[in-house]
């Protein structure tokens, strides 16, 4: 192995050599440059923490920063209450990323041309993009209003500054003194140990999981959409050494829109896990969730506009799955996540969701399911590896698979709307003080669907795309 190495160095270019030999000093540089990292801005003025207290990588919590959020952002000692604080202290961070990347979508129905002019007929093209971009923009402030009562308040913005409220949730907790009840009312993120609002990775597919968003191909249910967070009221709780973890949800349906768009229709999300010392190893943790709900199906119209709220004819959809983070020692952790997933045979052959704001032949009252209608399932996984070398260097893995296992339309192929796919990525931090945090990221993430690509002459319709990018993640 050492020869045939050898042997691809000596008959590399020139321009090469000096490539690979500039990738390896700047990995010197990284490996050695470790200095200290202190917490996010936002908690780190309050308690002084060092990151690696509260972060396995910024901004992923590991074990005793999980314990700290269930805590209500609180250390449980005379220093919650903000009344102890500085009067100069505020709880905030914002954060946004200057970015830039590269995205290649393949599978592109493109319009036809010959000599200059569009013949009506269409051709399928690979449309490939680069360019400097920005992320939206967070800003972020929580904490505690007094001790034991807490609040976390996310207002969020796209790329063009368009503002919307990602958080805003009020805790009551360690109710009757007890760590086993904690009562939270707003919208809030839901209690996925793999949590997707702290996920490591940035592309436009790697950055969510998709096993936390997935509908089949032409299902009109958007309300299951676990990586959303959405409206409702929770209780929680746990054992003092947060071993033992459980919570209990109850939500709108309505994947977290507010103004009460859809309906009187509810959501259950119920989470259990159990945390178990495995010595030098670590502390690993099996969890087991799902998520039980209606949503309407058609709505009533006022001169053909939907009615707000008017949705009828709720039909019931469920997910649910196991959890696991294996830890192997100091370094190394691998999480998993599985899913069932099932939709009502409404839901999948389209009714639900308004396309557009306005009502179409599946909104509508009266309508009757196709011949052999069936209700679509499918199966999933999440396994995704990190290697963190300090707090500082983090490289990041993921793979994710969603397999169809009943469409909802009989003689649809078995594998239509079927998605692989993989992420790889790496994230430096020169420093982060309790004022500051700086993230040099990088990332390549590839995805294939069955399916879902045009279908023009003979070609497939399946696409791949992927995207590399490199950006500045910074909060202050």
């Amino acid at each position: 192995m050492r020869m045939g190495m050898k042997s691809r160095l000596c008959g590399m270019a020139p321009w090469g050599k000096h490539f690979l030999l500039a990738a390896l000093i700047l990995i010197f540089v990284i490996l050695s440059g470790s200095q200290r990292a202190d917490a996010l801005p936002a908690f780190a003025r309050k308690y002084g923490l060092r990151c690696s207290a509260c972060h396995e990588s910024w901004p992923m919590l590991n074990y005793f920063g999980q314990k700290f959020k269930d805590n209500g952002y609180q250390l449980m000692n005379d220093k919650d209450a903000p009344i102890w604080q500085n009067p100069g202290y505020w709880p905030v961070t914002f954060r946004i990323i200057p970015i830039w990347h590269r995205i290649s979508t393949g599978k592109v129905a493109v319009d036809a041309y010959s000599g200059g002019t569009v013949t009506g007929g269409q051709t399928i093209r690979r449309i490939t993009s680069s360019g400097f971009d920005l992320s939206g923009l967070d800003f972020h402030t929580g904490g505690t209003l007094e001790k034991n009562f807490s609040f976390y308040v996310l207002p969020s913005s796209d790329a063009t500054a368009s503002f919307h409220f990602e958080t805003v949730m009020a805790r009551l907790d360690n109710l009757f003194g007890s760590p086993w009840l904690n009562l939270k009312l707003g919208k809030f993120e839901l209690d996925n140990l793999l949590s997707e609002k702290r996920i490591l990775t940035l592309t436009g597919n790697g950055g969510i999981y998709q096993l936390y968003h997935f509908t089949p191909v032409g299902d009109g249910n958007i309300f299951g959409q676990m990586g959303d967070n959405q409206l409702g009221a929770e209780v929680m709780g746990h054992s003092y050494n947060d071993r033992t973890r459980y919570s209990a949800a109850v939500l709108s349906s309505t994947d977290g829109n507010v103004g009460l768009p859809y309906g009187n229709a509810y959501t259950g999300f119920f989470t259990f896990s159990q945390a178990f010392d495995v010595g030098k190893l670590g502390v690993d943790r099996l969890g087991a969730y799902a998520m039980v709900g209606e949503a309407p199906t058609y709505y009533l119209t006022q001169g053909g506009t939907p009615l707000a709220g008017s949705g009828l004819a709720n039909k019931s959809f469920h997910r649910e799955g196991f959890v696991g983070q294996f830890y192997f020692g100091q370094h190394f952790d691998l999480q998993v996540v599985t899913q069932h997933g099932w939709d009502n045979a409404w839901f999948g052959q389209g009714y639900g969701d308004l396309i557009g704001g306005t009502v179409t032949g599946n909104n509508l009252p009266g309508t009757t399911l196709p011949a052999g209608s069936q209700a679509p399932t499918w199966n999933g996984v999440l396994v995704e590896p990190h290697y963190v070398y300090s707090p500082q260097l983090t490289f990041i893995g993921r793979y994710e698979t969603i397999r169809m296992s009943r469409q909802a339309t009989p003689g649809t192929a078995s594998d239509l709307g079927n998605i692989s796919t993989y992420t790889l990525g790496f994230r430096y931090n020169p420093f982060m003080t309790s004022r500051a945090g700086f993230a040099w990221h990088n990332e390549y993430n590839w995805l294939h669907q069955d399916g879902t690509g045009p279908i023009i002459g003979l070609n497939t319709s399946n696409i791949n795309t992927s995207e590399l990018l490199t950006g500045f993640d910074f909060d202050f």
